[in-house]
């Protein structure tokens, strides 16, 4: 029961950490120069130097986190004080509804963690009863 419970408190630490940099982009969706960041997911197994040699924990580890290199949006606003000869300034390429999606995306796996330890913790008050 401890491996579920340590796979779940995982699993929200890096569903914190999507949800964080979900809202960084949507803050900075109109400053010029920021560019969109997503975060790298992965799986580990470690073995704890405690524990017995056939105990490990597994889970979600955040391996890092990526900013998308695609273009700017082209905007033209001649009197912004970014804006370049032309007049058009460089905009992040951030689309706030498919933000939103991933932040409930997000929000969704994170309840889903909180429901998995809920009920790793009821069966094992159950286990105690028997």
């Amino acid at each position: 029961m401890l491996d579920a419970l340590r796979t779940s408190g995982t699993g929200l630490l890096a569903q914190k950490f999507r949800m964080n940099l979900i809202s960084q982009n949507l803050a900075n969706a109109n400053t010029t120069g920021y560019r969109r960041k997503d975060v790298i997911f992965g799986a580990f197994e470690s073995f704890f130097p405690f524990a017995s040699a056939v105990e490990s924990a597994k889970g979600v580890s955040v391996l890092g986190m990526t900013e998308d290199k695609s273009d700017y949006q082209m905007i033209y606003d001649p009197h912004h004080p970014a804006a370049n000869g032309e007049g058009y300034v460089e905009m992040p390429n951030i689309d706030p509804v498919i933000e939103m999606v991933n932040l409930i995306t997000a929000s969704r796996a994170y309840e889903a963690n909180l429901v998995a330890i809920s009920v790793t913790k009821s069966m094992a008050l159950k286990s105690t009863e028997i």
